[in-house]
Formats: structure tokens, sequence, C-alpha cells
């Protein structure tokens, strides 16, 4: 793997890291979300989801559509979609043990 990838991989990899940034992209997998949506979910204030989305939005992981007074969030890049699913398949799915 080239350096530059694995610097690519790493940036973003820190930009999901954050626990308020991770869930807001778990959420976002199922459907877009306003950040009405999303701090009703993430129980935080909308100035600090606002920000989170910034930043998800400066690093291209995130996009939005406007409908009239809304912004609807989404995941642009479906790797991002995949690299979830995988995640959830991985890390929260019941065991027995």
């Amino acid at each position: 793997m080239k350096t530059e990838h694995v610097e690519s991989i790493a940036t973003l990899l820190k930009t999901m890291a954050h626990p308020i940034r991770l869930k807001i992209l778990c959420l976002l997998q199922d459907r877009e979300m306003t950040v009405g949506d999303l701090r009703a979910e993430v129980k935080t204030t909308n100035a600090n989801v606002s920000q989170h989305l910034s930043i998800l939005r400066n690093q291209g992981i995130i996009s939005f559509r406007k409908d009239a007074n809304f912004i609807y969030n989404h995941i642009k890049d479906p790797r991002i979609l995949q690299l979830i699913q995988t995640m959830r398949t991985l890390f929260c799915t019941e065991t027995d043990e």
C-alpha cells in the first residue's frame, strides 16, 4: 500500500473515530436525516451535531441536499456504508458467550 493511501485512510478513520461522529454515521446508514433528527438520536445540541456534520462533510464522508427549509444529510461515499456494515457485523452482533 502506498504511503499516501495509508495516510488518507488514517485521516478518514481518525475522523470517523469520534463517538458522536460514529453514531451519526450509523444513523445515516439507514436514511437521510436532518440536524434535528440526529440531535434527538444522539442526545446533544443542534450546534454540536452541526459541528460534527461539518467535520464529516469537509472530509467528503457525507453530503446534503436542501428541501425547502430542511437540510437532509446522507453518506456520500458508498465505501463508508460498507465499512459501517462490516463494523456492525463484527462488533455489534449478540453472541451467546
